[in-house]
């Protein structure tokens, strides 16, 4: 029989908490009528008390799951209300804006989630829907999450400039620094308003202080996430994972290097809002001066509406069973790859840490020289590989300036989504009457 794994579980926590529809709470005293009650216009839709109420279900079972104190009631249904306006927000300008994912784009990404859970499609939809989720929803879900990613792909990431004078100064520091600790943090993020007033500001800033206080009082800061952070990680405990000091927005990276592990800053403010951080941990570390490269080569089969991905699968097979015989890999490689290595034999040339995809670069790393790999799946599709050579290379001023500029994109990226946010937010038309109740 085919089980739910624990990444199936958390993504259909993770996609309810982002709207999807789960079994309703409790009836309140007339379930008609609160339900349908409308709790915020955003744009030209609005969101009712039972959408409100489906995301709060969700959410506290992820919180429960997780084992974090709950936050109060009225605390976190705010919270979630404003996430859900947010959300509305964005799907909204991406839909006027002409963005869209079609049904084989759909279809694909649902494939891959699949794969990733060692199932068919069919399969998955089995499991996904004994376990009470609608799957016409979850697509759906999906869909409006894959909207979400390519939005802020096109308004914000692809619109960041790293100048070459901003990464001079970057090498420049990380000379004078040296090291190369890892900061893991928490935080509170309280968004505020492109345009706010004096009063707003004051408002904020004094449930901020609120905030604060109970953290330094010992509350659980993975609680007060829930309860006050606006950020997106907030029902994960505001963690922003280990993180180097480079690639920490700016004010976290300042502030971060003067704490100890446990340690809370002083209310922050930015162009964004008020922040809290909490430094969880830190471990230390000198950056390689040299990295190990790989030369590889490999076959691709693209996944698509006409080569399934056991097609593709029984096709790589059949090339690897040939290789393995004695036929070349370059030439099997020019007659049957699909991308733009084939006339070069499928030559991918020297290769560094980060150069390819994750399940790519596991794969390429556990070969032995001139092994031919099992077939591996990417999100490019399916892949044949195998290692030429392998080096230990002195990092090159090139690369060094190739890391630099991403490290500063990462540092800018956070900053940036969270002011075109903010922006957003401002240019939407929110009546919020959940106040008004």
């Amino acid at each position: 029989m085919t089980t739910m794994t624990p990444l199936i579980r958390h993504l259909i926590v993770l996609i309810c908490c982002l709207g999807g529809l789960v079994h309703p709470v409790s009836a309140a005293p007339d379930p008609a009528i609160e339900a349908d009650r409308i709790v915020a216009v955003v744009g030209d839709e609005v969101v009712t008390y039972y959408d409100l109420r489906t995301r709060l279900t969700a959410a506290l079972k992820q919180l429960q799951k997780q084992g974090t104190p709950l936050p109060p009631q009225d605390e976190l249904e705010r919270q979630m209300l404003e996430r859900l306006i947010m959300e509305r927000a964005q799907l909204q300008y991406a839909r006027d804006s002409g963005m869209k994912i079609d049904d084989a784009q759909l279809d694909q990404a649902i494939g891959r989630i699949a794969a990733g859970n060692k199932m068919t499609p069919q399969q998955f939809r089995s499991v996904l829907e004994k376990d009470g989720v609608q799957y016409a929803q979850f697509r759906e879900e999906i869909r409006s999450e894959m909207v979400t990613v390519r939005l802020r792909e096109r308004e914000v990431d692809s619109k960041l400039i790293i100048s070459d004078g901003e990464i001079d100064n970057y090498l420049a520091e990380q000379t004078a620094k040296g090291g190369g600790e890892e900061y893991q943090l928490a935080h509170i993020l309280l968004r505020a308003p492109e345009s706010a007033s004096p009063e707003q500001l004051q408002k904020l800033r004094l449930r901020g202080e609120q905030a604060l206080k109970r953290a330094r009082a010992g509350d659980n800061f993975a609680e007060l996430t829930a309860a006050f952070s606006d950020a997106p990680d907030a029902l994960k405990g505001g963690d922003l994972g280990w993180r180097p000091l480079d690639r920490l927005p700016g004010l976290y990276a300042e502030v971060s290097a003067r704490l100890e592990p446990g340690q809370i800053s002083e209310l922050l403010r930015s162009s964004a809002g008020f922040h809290i951080i909490k430094l969880l941990n830190k471990r230390g570390g000198s950056a390689p001066a040299s990295v190990q490269q790989s030369r590889a080569r490999h076959i691709l089969i693209r996944i698509n509406e006409i080569v399934s991905e056991a097609e593709a699968r029984r096709k790589l097979e059949s090339v690897r069973e040939r290789i393995t015989n004695g036929m070349d890999f370059a030439e099997q490689a020019r007659l049957y790859s699909q991308d733009g290595s084939a006339a070069k034999g499928g030559d991918l040339g020297w290769l560094a840490p980060g150069d390819t995809v994750p399940e790519f670069e596991r794969a390429m790393d556990g070969l032995k020289i001139s092994e031919v790999s099992p077939v591996v799946q990417s999100p490019f599709g399916m892949h044949l590989i195998q290692v030429q050579e392998r080096r230990e290379q002195d990092v090159s001023v090139e690369r060094k300036r190739g890391v630099a500029r991403q490290a500063l994109r990462e540092r800018k990226l956070d900053e940036a989504y969270q002011d075109w946010l903010r922006q957003l937010r401002d240019r939407t038309y929110v009546e919020n009457r959940l106040e008004e109740k």
